[in-house]
């Protein structure tokens, strides 16, 4: 019903400069869920798709099993749950079902085992059938993914499992724990799928991680969320990021020459989402202009969905009084300079992917200062680190690599919850 969703464009700059030739300008897009006082969640279709291999046998695959128990606990009679292990095979452990025998279905968690080696699209495989018994708009479908190993020749299987997820309107959640977890290929899933990827370093916090989806999977508000903007003449897409809940670049999947269009999968009451696009303007005179216009496509899901649209007009004003222009906006500037540390480490496992060792260790040294200049002396301090490992030994480390992809990629976080 309209008056579901609000977007908000706000500009890096209240006045730009006029110039001779293009320049950047930065719009930040939040979307966010109307405030309503008595919110009634939607019923989830949950399935978990956990790694068993060998690899995880111990406080893994203990600290799986307490939280998936905890899970069920948490579910409704109207919420379905599925469970699919993987190894070298897959096992359907729970088919898709409503929560009725809980102490049943405890004992049988309870009793799994970890073993064998690793294929993971088979266990995706599973869970997407088991999670389309069930799909539909009058419920949210997830899958979330845990493993802890390398999948074996089946990595493109995977991403398209994930594409045809986002296709149902089912977004995953791919969670690596540990160090020797492929995050190039989790991150392609979560992006397919429009969800997210993340890096838990120690198997006690699976329980904790568990925990945070099914509490973001209770509150989604909106769900088959899309973005469009369409550009004025000459205006022209450089990048596109969703800085808010996370921070993912969007730019490779999102341009045309005068469109960008992404999906953005579920958007849930606390957070929202808040895009940041970087776009080329064409010189221009003194005056107002429409340089674009963004639509959030969406579908409200219940007993009776609805699906609407919302638009905004994105307006600049350039004038050619160097004083007035020089003023920028806080709220935008603090969240590039968030954008500008996560891209730098991004290029440098890119310059280093290329053989480009002294292209990536500055670009470490750059996300440096920015992070020290943030106040984030820890993942600074785990910059500085790779820097040094990439002088010294050729290379960065699983965990420094990990710790600074998905660090760097929380930091606007906060920003949302004090928001």
């Amino acid at each position: 019903m309209a008056g579901d969703v609000s977007l908000q464009c706000q500009t890096d700059r209240p006045l730009y400069p006029v110039t001779g030739s293009d320049q950047a300008v930065h719009v930040l897009l939040e979307i966010r869920p109307a405030e309503i006082e008595s919110f009634t969640r939607t019923p989830v279709n949950l399935c978990l798709v956990v790694d068993r291999s060998g690899s995880m046998t111990g406080e893994k695959i203990d600290s799986v099993k307490k939280a998936v128990a905890q899970i069920l606990d948490r579910l409704g009679p109207d919420d379905y749950i599925s469970l699919v292990l993987f190894n070298e095979r897959s096992l359907v452990a729970l088919p898709a079902q409503n929560i009725q025998d809980i102490e049943r279905l405890k004992a049988r968690i309870g009793s799994l085992q970890a073993e064998g080696g690793t294929s993971m699209s088979k266990g995706m495989q599973d869970g997407l059938d088991e999670l389309r018994k069930h799909t539909g708009p009058t419920r949210t479908s997830r899958m979330l993914l845990l493993t802890d190993g390398q999948t074996w020749e089946d990595e493109a299987d995977c991403k398209h499992l994930a594409s045809e997820c986002q296709l149902s309107d089912i977004t995953i959640t791919a969670l690596g724990v540990g160090e020797d977890w492929n995050e190039t290929l989790l991150d392609a899933i979560a992006r397919n799928s429009s969800g997210r990827a993340d890096y838990v370093d120690s198997p006690e916090k699976i329980i904790s991680n568990f925990e945070d989806e099914l509490y973001l999977l209770q509150n989604v508000a909106i769900q088959g969320t899309s973005a469009s903007i369409h550009l004025s003449k000459g205006v022209t897409p450089r990048r596109i990021y969703r800085v808010i809940p996370d921070i993912i670049d969007l730019s490779h999947t999102a341009s045309s020459d005068r469109d960008i269009s992404v999906e953005l999968g579920t958007v849930d009451k606390q957070n929202g989402q808040t895009l940041l696009l970087e776009l080329g303007l064409p010189a221009r005179p003194a005056g107002r202009y429409r340089i674009a216009q963004a639509e959030i496509a969406y579908t409200v899901p219940g007993e009776a969905p609805v699906s609407e649209s919302v638009t905004s007009d994105i307006i600049i004003q350039t004038s050619d009084n160097k004083e007035e222009t020089r003023t920028r906006e806080g709220a935008v500037m603090n969240i590039i300079e968030r954008v500008t540390a996560f891209q730098l480490q991004l290029e440098a496992r890119e310059a280093l992917a290329t053989g480009k060792l002294d292209v990536a260790t500055v670009k470490l040294r750059e996300a440096a200062t920015h992070l020290l200049d943030m106040g984030e002396n820890e993942l600074a301090a785990a910059a500085s680190e790779e820097a040094d490992n990439l002088e010294n030994q050729g290379e960065m480390s699983s965990t420094g690599t990990k710790k600074l992809q998905y660090g760097t990629r929380k930091l606007t976080q906060r920003l949302s919850e004090e928001g």
